[in-house]
């Protein structure tokens, strides 16, 4: 028994090594393929590396802000230039911009469908790739009107690629075009150039666009461009409009070169103002050729020890004032553009120290003052003092 009983547990004991045996290897297997996972992958990321390849285009397909507004007999339309356009060859390049346009009776409803809109609207006109290609920020497109009888025009514009193919239509714009609405005025050549204002001055339209008298008039806009801008202006430089015939710019620099065009204002449809078409534009470039005033409140102190005169005045009231010259004589009748000038830099400040001067005797003082385009002042009223 004892025999058997050790046979068995002999065999027992084998068993138990075998199949711990297969453990491990199983293990060790399960070890080995969870490591070749990364090797694979690492070598099908890190095999020979393929050229960079292009960014994916993104042209935007449709518009959602399509704007506009009536000038006159014209309607303007604007709208966001893509920043970016595909290939010739993409079928994402946009080569051109149509422009429709849908008439409709003032009381048509309202809500319209793109299917609805596509079979009842006109293509009115087009924007070139050229022009969108050198655009900035927008794109824009004139609708000249013939207008004989209230409507509301319905636009849209759709891109369409290289291969013809149409994107959507963008939002819907709604106008009611006003038909009497007042001619541009006629703005009179060279401006009026003074030291604080350019005034522009102008006729009066004597008819509206569609011929009718008088001229539709609520007032007047004056729009000032200049060549810094790089960009026409598009606020009025009054706040509301003008009633009178003329406009003084006080808000100019003198040495920039300004265009000014006036548009009249009209009563437009519900009550809207509407602007005319532009006036014949304007040109001028202001020069400061206007002395500063004299300067004033010129007083002297003499002081024993050290010798010295001080001299004080008050400041002018120019903006563009670059500063003062201090002049002094023994001889008041001494013509005072011989006097001699006291200080070699313009004086920034109010006040003047004269040191070089002589115990017992009386000297002439007078200031003038300089502004940054060089001209002068006529001189202040003259002071004198004797030194102690």
């Amino acid at each position: 028994m004892k025999a058997t009983v050790k046979a068995q547990g002999t065999r027992h004991k084998a068993k138990g090594t075998s199949v711990g045996a297969v453990r491990v290897r199983s293990f060790s297997l399960l070890i080995f393929a969870l490591c070749l996972v990364p090797c694979a992958l690492t070598l099908a990321g890190c095999g020979k590396r393929r050229p960079p390849q292009p960014p994916v285009e993104r042209v935007p397909q449709r518009t959602e802000l399509l704007s506009g507004v009536q000038r006159g007999n014209q309607v303007i339309l604007n709208w966001p230039a893509p920043r970016r356009n595909a290939s010739d060859e993409s079928v994402q390049s946009i080569r051109r911009v149509d422009v429709y346009r849908l008439a409709e009776a003032i009381d048509d409803p309202l809500p319209l469908t793109e299917e609805e809109f596509s079979a009842r609207a006109n293509l009115i006109g087009s924007v070139t790739s050229e022009q969108i290609a050198g655009a900035k920020e927008t794109l824009a497109y004139t609708d000249e009107l013939s207008l004989s009888e209230p409507v509301r025009l319905r636009y849209a514009v759709r891109y369409v690629n290289s291969a013809g193919q149409r994107a959507s239509f963008s939002n819907f714009l709604l106008i009611e075009p006003a038909a009497s609405v007042s001619q541009p005025p006629v703005v009179a050549q060279n401006p009026e150039v003074r030291e604080n204002a350019v005034t522009v001055r102008w006729e009066a339209p004597a008819a509206n666009v569609d011929n009718t008298r008088p001229a539709n008039l609520l007032g007047y806009n004056v729009y000032r461009s200049a060549r810094s801008q790089n960009a026409p202006a598009q606020t009025p430089l009054n706040s509301r409009p003008v009633n009178a015939l003329s406009f003084a710019d006080q808000t100019f620099a003198f040495g920039e070169e300004y265009v000014y065009v006036v548009r009249a204002v009209s009563l437009g449809t519900g009550g809207e103002p509407v602007e005319s078409l532009n006036s014949n534009p304007v040109q001028v470039t202001p020069e400061d050729k206007f002395p500063p005033a004299a300067p004033t409140g010129l007083t002297l102190a003499a002081a024993a020890t050290p010798l010295r005169i001080s001299v004080f005045f008050a400041a002018n009231q120019e903006r563009d004032i670059a500063g003062y010259n201090v002049f002094r004589s023994t001889d008041p009748a001494l013509p005072k553009d011989q006097w001699t000038k006291l200080n070699r830099n313009l004086l920034e400040r109010t006040t003047f120290q004269d040191e070089a001067v002589k115990s017992g005797q009386r000297y002439y003082y007078y200031v003038t003052a300089v502004d940054k385009a060089g001209n002068v002042s006529n001189p202040s009223d003259v002071q004198s003092e004797t030194v102690p």
